[in-house]
């Protein structure tokens, strides 16, 4: 599982186990994960060591200049040769998402332990086969976990906290949107994100997967009905050579209900004019409420009747916070993967089973599945297909609430 070496950081110390990292694909999110492997060790000093070995890529001179830049002992550009060296532990895929299946499969059946990206797959069938594969490995002490990073987002995680412990009440609403414009351009260029045999869906799995794991992580709750639309604003792109049809959706809505009787609202758009990167989420319960930004993610503002309460989540007894900064002191979006590969280096040096687990990645796409099935069908009311309960463990709910105040701003 992991190769003894002496942290020169704890010489005089027991030695800390070392694992072995190769990080597939460097571009957006593999310049994201290389971020957190670099810095992971010098946050939580407590979990097996990440050594970045090797960064993968198709391109010979683009991956050997990433991994000169991002801090990768090499570069290589065959997967399948990564997956038989011994001194690689970890295995961590920030592919398109039509490279999912294929490459996990084949990393969790050579023993290595496996990161990747959301969504989890590109169809039902392709999350099903990861979990059956995932299962299989975790029984010879292989783990895997897919990566919602939002739920390291200390204030997702202290939300989820509140919820738990009975401070809304019961949940009844739910309002999330997930919003971008990078697309708003008509002629912005085609890319593989714009194919659906190569990103299953568009703003949908891109960003909706997001929405979906997040409603289902902060009520701990499962999602069982969908009713929902989706719509290609444009549809052309300037290609390679000449214009190029749009296969995936630029914009999704949807109305979702929960096994408990919560019903949310879900909208998800890469064609919403000024906004950037804008996670929006709403909680409405019986007792109060509670909402979230995340262009403000160190911030949740909850309400239970006496006035919205500014939380400022820093202090160091809010989830994640005892790794980084004093009070006030603010994380940034980056920081939610160092968070990220902390809990799977702790998993995996302690031998439990991460979270998200590749079940819960699976019935996320199980609910993705059931909007396009709604949206192919006019908006009818669609059943979210059953699947083996997935495996977030379930939240730790104190004697007493959390020691949070919610006193009213000034």
């Amino acid at each position: 599982m992991t190769e003894s070496a002496t942290d020169p950081v704890h010489a005089d110390g027991p030695a800390r186990p070392t694992v072995g990292v190769a990080v597939i694909g460097y571009s957006f999110m593999g310049k994201a994960h290389s971020n957190a492997w670099r810095n992971v060790a010098a946050f939580y000093p407590d979990v097996p060591r990440a050594v970045q070995r090797v960064l993968v890529g198709r391109d010979p001179d683009g991956v050997r200049e990433a991994a000169d830049r991002y801090g990768w002992q090499e570069s290589a550009t065959d997967w399948r040769a990564v997956l038989e060296r011994d001194d690689v532990q970890v295995v961590d895929i920030c592919t398109p998402g039509h490279l999912h299946a294929e490459i996990a499969e084949a990393a969790l059946a050579a023993g290595k332990h496996v990161l990747l990206e959301k969504p989890l797959a590109n169809t039902v069938a392709e999350a099903e086969a990861l979990v059956a594969a995932a299962r299989a490995a975790s029984a010879r002490g292989v783990q895997s976990m897919v990566g919602f990073n939002y739920r390291r987002v200390p204030a997702l995680a202290l939300a989820r906290e509140l919820i738990a412990a009975g401070r809304l009440g019961e949940v009844r609403e739910v309002r999330a949107a997930y919003l971008q414009d990078w697309l708003v351009d008509a002629s912005a260029p085609m890319a593989w994100r714009l194919r659906k045999e190569e990103a299953g869906s568009g703003a949908l799995g891109d960003l909706g997967s997001h929405v979906v794991d997040q409603l289902q992580f902060l009520l701990d709750d499962t999602i069982t009905w969908a009713s929902g639309h989706l719509r290609t604003f444009v549809p052309t792109r300037p290609g390679a050579s000449g214009p190029e049809d749009v296969t995936v959706d630029d914009a999704a809505w949807a109305t979702l209900g929960t096994s408990r009787g919560a019903v949310a609202s879900l909208e998800v758009s890469r064609m919403a004019h000024g906004r950037k990167n804008g996670l929006a989420l709403e909680v409405f319960g019986s007792q109060g409420s509670l909402s979230f930004q995340l262009e403000a993610l160190n911030e949740l503002v909850v309400d239970t009747g006496a006035g919205g309460t500014r939380i400022l989540v820093t202090e160091s007894d809010h989830p994640y916070l005892d790794a980084w900064w004093p009070p006030g002191h603010v994380l940034g979006w980056d920081d939610t993967f160092v968070n990220q590969a902390a809990d799977l280096l702790s998993c995996i040096g302690e031998g439990r089973a991460p979270s998200p687990s590749f079940a819960d990645g699976a019935a996320v796409q199980r609910v993705l599945a059931a909007i396009e099935a709604s949206a192919a069908q006019s908006g009818t009311c669609v059943t979210v297909e059953a699947g083996p309960k997935a495996s977030t463990p379930p939240v730790p709910v104190p004697a007493a609430a959390p020691a949070v105040s919610l006193e009213p701003r000034p």
